[in-house]
């Protein structure tokens, strides 16, 4: 794999996709990291009214195509990018052709209790499952039959077998850093990471999961119920 390489991380939110960004972020070969560069766009095209949503507007390239370009630079060093799929509102998606594109799944049960909590009004296309359902089928008819999915409770209980695994896909080699890193804020970290990473911003590696009772009102249980085949169906592939 050319040291050049460009990860795109596709995943929607709460997630461990911050947490994964912090792995990959502790990697000395890892130059350059992206932290939801479509967010900004997303919030103009749609606007939805997020928190922080003109923090976030400002801080960012907010067209959409000026955004792909960004994503397709090439740096010196490996390129980590962390998207968010729901973020995703342009079908065309033939930017991402030279791009490593992965998945991060997880179970819509846990998805949606942990995302309620931090934004009540969301819905079903905010949790970023169709989107991502659509972007695999995009890159496993089109680019890559199989596909890296990684299943984000696999990936808590087992990181290092996990992202060992992850390593030897992408052609890099295993670095025993992707298991713990500093906590805090980063310099790579949006400017929404006051609101949306308390977790994160204290931890200081992947912590095996701890799965309470959930609790979901009907509305979010509907959601759950049309994520779930979408994530069965991706986790089937996850490694």
């Amino acid at each position: 794999m050319p040291k050049n390489l460009i990860i795109a991380m596709w995943s929607g939110p709460r997630n461990l996709s911050t947490a994964l960004m912090r792995s990959f972020g502790n990697r000395d070969d890892v130059s350059t990291i992206l932290d939801e560069p479509f967010y900004a766009s997303y919030l103009v095209s749609t606007n939805k009214n997020h928190p922080m949503k003109e923090e976030v507007i400002k801080s960012q390239l907010s067209n959409v195509d000026d955004v792909k370009k960004l994503c397709q630079k090439q740096a010196t060093g490996i390129t980590y990018q962390k998207h968010m799929t729901q973020h995703i509102i342009d079908p065309d998606l033939t930017w991402i052709d030279k791009l490593y594109n992965c998945f991060l799944i997880r179970d819509p049960k846990l998805v949606v209790s942990s995302f309620m909590k931090s934004w009540k009004d969301g819905e079903f296309e905010d949790i970023g499952f169709s989107q991502q359902y659509s972007i695999f089928n995009y890159v496993k008819n089109n680019l890559n039959s199989n596909p890296i999915v990684i299943d984000a409770s696999k990936l808590r209980n087992n990181p290092k077998e996990v992202l060992t695994k992850v390593c030897n896909l992408l052609d890099i080699e295993w670095n025993d850093s992707m298991l713990e890193w500093s906590s805090g804020i980063k310099d790579y970290d949006g400017v929404w990471a006051s609101h949306w990473y308390p977790s994160v911003m204290n931890s200081t590696n992947f912590k095996p999961e701890d799965i309470k009772d959930i609790n979901l009102s009907d509305d979010e249980n509907r959601i759950v119920e049309k994520a779930m085949p979408m994530y069965e169906e991706l986790y089937g592939y996850s490694i």
